[in-house]
């Protein structure tokens, strides 16, 4: 399971569950597993943000890594490496690509068209209605 990608803590505990092992033997390897290095969920988490926060906003990547086994303050700690440029730019570049596809007259039909999948995605309203802004001010790109 772990040749094919990263996993945390608690994906391999499930997945191990389902397979039916014993719970005691799953616990001992999965001790093992982090003794060696091959389970981390740090930085399981920080690699996931990694890849996709250029198409998820950290709301949505916070959801994420909570379904997967993640605590707070991992979550927390994975997400210090987000900055709100970067936010703003992935943002930026999703809504150019929404709006290329039927380009609307206005900001309000930007914003209730192409807005609502950004925060769809997890990104802040802020976000939403700058990255609205620049795509009506510069149109799109694509």
């Amino acid at each position: 399971m772990l040749a094919r990608r990263a996993h945390s803590r608690l994906e391999l505990r499930q997945k191990l569950h389902r397979r039916g092992y014993d719970p005691v033997d799953v616990e001992a390897a999965l001790s093992r597993l982090a003794e060696l290095g091959y389970v981390n969920d740090a930085a399981f988490a920080q690699g996931l943000v990694r890849r996709r926060s250029a198409v998820r906003g950290p709301r949505a990547l916070a959801g994420e890594l909570s379904a997967r086994g993640i605590d707070r303050a991992g979550i927390a700690e994975a997400l210090e490496g987000v900055d709100e440029e970067a936010e703003l730019a992935a943002a930026v570049r999703l809504a150019e690509r929404l709006y290329a596809e039927k380009p609307a007259p206005g900001y309000k039909e930007v914003l209730d068209r192409v807005g609502s999948k950004l925060m769809r995605r997890g990104f802040s309203a802020g976000v939403v209605r700058a990255a609205c802004r620049a795509v009506l001010a510069g149109g799109p790109s694509a």
